[in-house]
């Protein structure tokens, strides 16, 4: 290929999704009755676009485009492919659900495309300008997909604290990107951490904007002290809006986390490591003991979103060790795998409590899945496995992935950190089991039919399958962690 065609190709994945979701919303504008065709050609172009992401992820040749602004690499193709599949299975999930609810089929469709795109941009990102335009196309999408429920009170609370609260995590990166701007003169972050490396950048400036950095992307992953939008967005939204927001755009996180820190500000790493620990530490403390406290089920796992991105963000706070990065690959290979593990684990859950629901009733308290595993055993025994997998219980997956964080951690030397998130784990394991003595012991008075389509079913059935696989077979996902973060960071 020659260079221009690479650079086009760099784009090219945003290019064809923006094209499906035009394609979509003139369907959905000039169609008469266009459900099952937007909901097939938004669940199919995905798809693809996933699956062809995912295989080009073995590429090991990086290629900059557009001024340096976009960056396409292994890491990219592999963190892309991951966020269309998942909102693909989102989609199919939520098919019966907004039907049911007579939420607009079209609008959500392009709306969760529309995130899918920003989460894209988000990805590429190689310059503080196109992450923060990633951020906002991300965000205002989602904004708009809680309220989508129009007639429906709770929903529109809970996206103008959104709303209000992701205004503030923006102007906190704002600020951030502002003073490395000042301190460096330049928005690439390549170029940034060249300036740190030689000295030209002013430090103490450098460690403000890091601060402020920081805080923007605490808000946007839902670490304490900045997550208090997040039980609330997550019980107030539909459940399949609820999915939208916590799933996919995890990958997006991620690789803005990456970016920003690792690509970007590598030079003060001793700063933000101090910052993601004392991040890591509140989330999971917090997260966890609040969690046991909760009588909705969106919300407990939204507290316990809280305390899975404290995990996720021990592997960040780890890699580099006294200015020695020989640790640094295996450490955020980590927190790429506990990321994947989370979403798909994510997907499996939130996709239970809508395949229980139904039109008229919402399956989200306690009481609503008391006998669920006699009313409906596969969906509970799916459950169960998804369950065991936040906690961290073998043989699911969710039992490697904390291990693998735990073992960047000690090879760090942050033997304290590594015990404090073995004890929060243990505290964590209380109510997740708490979910299995309701499903399972206690008696139920509801009788909630369940009328979602056999994909949907079929879809859950196989997600709980992978869970199971992936945690006796840790190794190949794994491998493809590590290949593409290290070949990422040698760019």
């Amino acid at each position: 290929m020659t260079l221009e065609s690479l650079k086009l190709a760099a784009a090219l994945p945003e290019i064809l999704l923006l094209v499906l979701l035009s394609v979509v919303l003139l369907i959905d504008l000039f169609m008469q009755r266009a459900e099952r065709v937007v909901h097939g050609l938004s669940v199919g172009g995905l798809l693809l676009i996933g699956l062809w992401q995912l295989m080009d992820s073995g590429q090991t040749q990086t290629v900059y485009a557009m001024n340096n602004l976009v960056v396409a690499d292994s890491m990219t193709a592999f963190l892309k492919g991951g966020a269309a599949l998942a909102a693909a299975i989102t989609l199919l999930y939520s098919r019966h659900y907004i039907v049911d609810r007579e939420i607009p089929n079209g609008e959500f469709h392009v709306l969760a495309m529309f995130a899918l795109l920003g989460q894209f941009v988000m990805i590429s990102a190689n310059s503080f300008l196109t992450i923060y335009l990633g951020i906002e196309l991300l965000s205002l999408a989602l904004y708009a997909l809680v309220a989508l429920r129009r007639n429906h009170a709770i929903s529109t609370e809970a996206a103008m604290k959104y709303f209000v609260l992701g205004a503030l995590a923006s102007g906190f990166l704002l600020y951030g990107m502002s003073m490395i701007y000042g301190a460096t003169g330049t928005l690439d972050l390549p170029l940034v951490a060249d300036k740190l490396a030689s000295g030209q950048a002013d430090r103490l400036i450098m460690v403000f904007g890091t601060v402020f950095l920081v805080a923007g992307l605490a808000f946007k992953l839902g670490a304490v002290p900045f997550h208090m939008w997040v039980p609330d967005v997550y019980q107030g939204a539909p459940t399949a809006m609820t999915l939208l927001i916590g799933a996919a755009p995890k990958f997006a996180a991620f690789a803005i986390t990456i970016r920003l820190l690792v690509s970007g500000l590598i030079g003060v790493a001793a700063d933000w490591q101090q910052m993601l620990m004392i991040l890591a530490v509140l989330s999971l403390g917090v997260g966890n003991l609040i969690a046991i406290m909760q009588t909705n089920v969106k919300r407990l796992l939204a507290y316990s979103t809280i305390a899975h991105m404290g995990f996720m963000l021990l592997g960040f706070a780890s890699g580099v060790v006294d200015s020695d990065t020989v640790g640094a690959v295996d450490a955020y290979a980590a927190s790429l795998f506990y990321v994947v593990t989370y979403v798909i684990t994510t997907l499996g859950s939130f996709g239970v409590l809508m395949l229980a629901s139904s039109k008229g009733f919402e399956c989200e308290s306690l009481d609503d899945i008391k006998g669920l595993g006699r009313r409906h055993p596969w969906l509970a025994a799916i459950f169960l496995i998804l369950i065991f997998s936040l906690a961290g219980i073998p043989p699911t997956v969710g039992f490697y992935a904390k291990l693998a964080v735990l073992e960047a951690v000690v090879q760090a030397g942050h033997i304290a950190l590594a015990v404090f998130a073995v004890m929060a784990s243990l505290v964590g394991a209380f109510y997740y089991l708490r979910l299995v003595k309701v499903m399972y012991f206690d008696e139920s008075k509801i009788e909630s039919p369940m009328d979602c389509g056999r994909t949907a079913q079929s879809l859950l059935a196989a997600n709980g399958i992978v869970v199971l696989l992936l945690g006796i077979l840790p190794g190949p996902l794994m491998a493809v962690c590590l290949y593409t973060v290290r070949v990422s960071l040698a760019a």
